[in-house]
């Protein structure tokens, strides 16, 4: 039996459920997905949310057995590190957009511990299929998305041919790096002390051979470890 299935709300047939809940900024996807799990025997609604702000004191408070996040709304993984963080036993499932169909995006996505990846585009049925999986078995890939990620572990794990592997937790700190965060700040986002930061930005300068942490970062972008967001140009005034 899942180890969420303790939190799971039993209903007036003694039937067992799982909960789920949502954060995406889109209201007429909140409601829809809404709509589909109120619809199918087995799942529950708990609601949604629309930022990453309110995202971790939604699910401290309501305990979803699954959580399913828009890609748009995580493109760094940050928020699916915080909540796999604070919520050992709850699945996180992401909303893949169609600009995020990328091996770095979900390899991202993956190092910060989701357990689920699916695009946002598929049909009903199948977020029904990879919610249930997610809550059984801790893992789903979406089939549309298989010769994309068709070696994402590879792909993060190695820096470059002469280059020592990364473990996931430096991966993590370095993208925290590359977003202009301090010690003090990772070590908020990740739940560790501002020592253990430490010890893992040491780790990678040794590793990447590094002067100081501008240069890591930029050997990470050189190399391909890291790439750089798409920004699309503003339309209107």
């Amino acid at each position: 039996m899942p180890r969420s299935t303790h939190r799971a709300f039993v209903g007036r047939l003694g039937e067992i459920s799982m909960t789920v809940a949502l954060v995406d900024g889109v209201p007429l996807f909140r409601e829809g997905l809404s709509a589909l799990v109120l619809r199918t025997p087995g799942l529950r609604w708990l609601g949604a949310t629309d930022t990453p702000q309110s995202a971790l004191g939604f699910t401290e408070r309501f305990r979803p057995d699954v959580v399913l996040i828009d890609s748009g709304l995580d493109p760094r993984g940050h928020l699916s590190t915080s909540l796999c963080a604070a919520c050992p036993n709850l699945a996180v499932l992401i909303l893949v957009r169609e600009a995020h169909r990328t091996t770095q995006y979900v390899a991202t996505a993956i190092t910060a511990g989701v357990h689920g990846v699916i695009q946002r585009s598929v049909e009903p049925p199948q977020v029904v299929e990879a919610i249930r999986a997610v809550h059984e078995t801790r893992r789903y890939l979406d089939p549309g998305l298989a010769a994309t990620v068709a070696a994402p572990r590879t792909r993060l794990a190695r820096v470059a041919d002469d280059m020592q592997p990364l473990s996931r937790r430096e991966f993590q700190v370095l993208q925290l790096i590359a977003d202009g965060l301090e010690n003090q700040a990772i070590a908020k986002v990740l739940f560790v002390s501002v020592e253990t930061v430490r010890t893992h930005v040491k780790s990678i300068l040794r590793k990447f051979g590094a002067r100081d942490r501008t240069h890591a970062v930029a050997v990470a972008f050189k190399s391909g470890v890291l790439t750089a967001p798409i920004r699309r140009p503003r339309t209107g005034t």
